[in-house]
């Protein structure tokens, strides 16, 4: 979380909401950009920032 607020200082807030089932969802603007469930992994390291700069 730390990475992505100094990746982009100020351009959006970043929330962490507790999910179920070990769900790891991140959502940009109310659109899911990544989802553990459907990819059965964590994303790498540089892959989040990655896709939300290609979103901006």
């Amino acid at each position: 979380m730390a990475e992505l607020e100094g990746k982009f200082p100020g351009e959006f807030d970043i929330e962490l909401v507790e999910g179920d089932r070990g769900a790891f969802e991140v959502e940009l603007d109310g659109v899911l950009i990544y989802s553990k469930l459907a990819t059965r992994q964590f994303p790498r390291y540089a892959e989040l920032p990655a896709l939300i700069t290609d979103l901006l």
